[in-house]
């Protein structure tokens, strides 16, 4: 990686510039059976499309406060990673009353409808699938994103000395962000997460850390319903290096 980037958003741009197709995140459910992987160059537009959205349709800005009521996922993921790109902070399980946009997963919509301002649902569906039927009150992240341009450019610089990232209470900017992945991270290694996004450790075990790195993260939600064998199955299949659970 690029020993300039300072934010989470520049990591990404570094990693399409330097291999655009090697794997960045594969995701699990086991509670489904999804699977689904994203080179870098996906994830990447999938970021692009969300950054334009919270900026452009939502109207975020630096400075602004994304409250994040997702679990550790695929899309979730790409949504921090909008955020940075955007330079508004990223409340991850924050007070939706206290945010100007808050985005949320099917099981938190009621907490998220204490968000005054503008409100995003995803289903978390298999391949990003809509809701049967839109939740009042929420935009469907699945019926907006697709529209949105391929590539994004910020209305307003991004500091990376400014606030980006709110996590278990402790605030970061985008370059301590940066730094605190770089230190955590195993150089170029492929790790299996199945830990919650809702923790640094798991933010970083499961999306800062192998972007920092060079790597890959294998991305497993609802591990616990996983059998040890099966898991064991997953390592090799998946060539993991680093396991964090």
């Amino acid at each position: 990686m690029n020993a300039t980037d300072r934010t989470p958003a520049d990591l990404l741009r570094s990693a399409l510039a330097a291999d655009p197709g090697r794997p960045l995140v594969t995701f699990y459910d086991d509670a489904t059976g999804e699977r689904v992987e994203l080179s870098v160059a996906t994830f990447a537009n999938w970021v692009a499309k969300t950054a334009n959205l919270l900026q452009g349709d939502l109207g975020a800005g630096p400075g602004d406060r994304v409250a994040v009521l997702l679990p550790a996922h695929w899309q979730t993921a790409v949504w921090l990673l909008a955020c940075s790109s955007v330079g508004v902070v990223a409340d991850v399980g924050g007070d939706p009353a206290v945010a100007d946009v808050v985005v949320s997963g099917p099981d938190s919509l009621e907490a998220a409808r204490a968000c005054g301002g503008e409100r995003v649902a995803l289903a978390l569906r298999p391949l990003g699938g809509r809701f049967p039927q839109t939740p009042a009150g929420f935009a469907d992240y699945a019926v907006e994103v697709p529209s949105q341009g391929d590539r994004f450019v910020a209305f307003s610089p991004v500091d990376p000395e400014e606030p980006a990232l709110v996590v278990g209470g402790v605030e970061s900017t985008g370059v301590q962000v940066v730094e605190r992945a770089r230190a955590d991270a195993d150089a170029g290694a492929r790790v299996l997460s199945g830990l919650p996004y809702d923790t640094w450790d798991g933010l970083s075990a499961g999306l800062y850390g192998p972007l920092a790195s060079g790597g890959s993260v294998v991305l497993c939600r609802n591990l616990d319903q996983l059998s040890e064998e099966s898991l064991a199955k997953r390592v090799e299949s998946e060539r993991v290096s680093v396991t964090r659970r």
